[in-house]
């Protein structure tokens, strides 16, 4: 009985492509995210006014986040929805808690 070798031929074939283009996308986000941390860098090292400079390493490290979850931990890929929304729960509920202590604190 001789076995379809031509079937995993294709299917390894494709396998090999899918991780190219997976390790294509993690060395991209890898580059920027130094890129990012090469800007954070420079706006705090520049004379720029902490009014600017906060908001901006902020968004860049929110972006950071992001591309570490879903290039680096593989949340875009199907089996991570229970992690991801234990996740998202979990910065909700940062963001809920960090709200509200500055509220109390500001009133």
């Amino acid at each position: 009985m001789a076995k379809d070798t031509n079937s995993n031929q294709y299917q390894d074939q494709f396998y090999k492509q899918k991780h190219k283009e997976e390790m294509k996308y993690q060395v991209i986000t890898f580059a920027m995210m130094i890129a990012f941390t090469i800007i954070a860098f420079g706006l705090v090292a520049g004379p720029f006014s902490k009014l600017f400079v906060v908001p901006v390493i902020l968004v860049l490290a929110g972006v950071q986040v992001l591309f570490q979850l879903y290039y680096f931990m593989h949340m875009n890929q199907k089996g991570h929805e229970m992690p991801a929304i234990m996740i998202y729960s979990g910065i909700f509920a940062a963001v809920l808690t960090i709200l509200a202590l500055t509220t109390i604190t500001w009133i």
